[in-house]
């Protein structure tokens, strides 16, 4: 059994990009370090909307994660960095990361908005549009 986390984020602004960039690659490099993590990829596609999926060999371990080190620096900022934000998690047989069009679907249905310092009226409404992944544009780091 493993424990998918997926999570999409849109950067409201161009110059919050270079400390996003800096923050999402570190706690990407925490993620593929970390105990029981089993496998992370981040996709990046239009409008500064970027999506993440990580398996996890348990909810200890993504908990460890997601409560220490780059990880948790970054997590305050993103209510300011992003206007649009969603995460969903749940558990499955196989730690093989889903693909895209489950990714969404399970955002859609089982997802939850975070708190924003400035949400767009998607992120109010919850309007989610279905990832584009463009071969090669995905970074697997795990």
């Amino acid at each position: 059994m493993a424990i998918i986390s997926i999570t999409r984020l849109r950067v409201r602004h161009w110059r919050f990009l270079p400390y996003f960039f800096v923050d999402t690659f570190r706690a990407a490099l925490q993620a593929k370090a970390a105990a029981g993590n089993l496998a992370v990829a981040i996709v990046s596609e239009a409008r500064n909307t970027f999506w993440t999926r990580s398996a996890w060999a348990d909810e200890a371990a993504l908990r460890a994660f997601m409560l220490s080190g780059p990880h948790r620096r970054a997590m305050p900022k993103l209510a300011r960095w992003c206007d649009e934000a969603s995460v969903a998690r749940w558990a499955q047989d196989s730690a093989q990361l889903p693909g895209w069009d489950e990714v969404h679907r399970r955002m859609q249905a089982e997802g939850r908005p975070s708190k924003l310092a400035k949400p767009s009226p998607d992120h109010l409404a919850y309007k989610i549009p279905a990832p584009v992944v463009r071969p090669g544009k995905a970074l697997v780091f795990k």
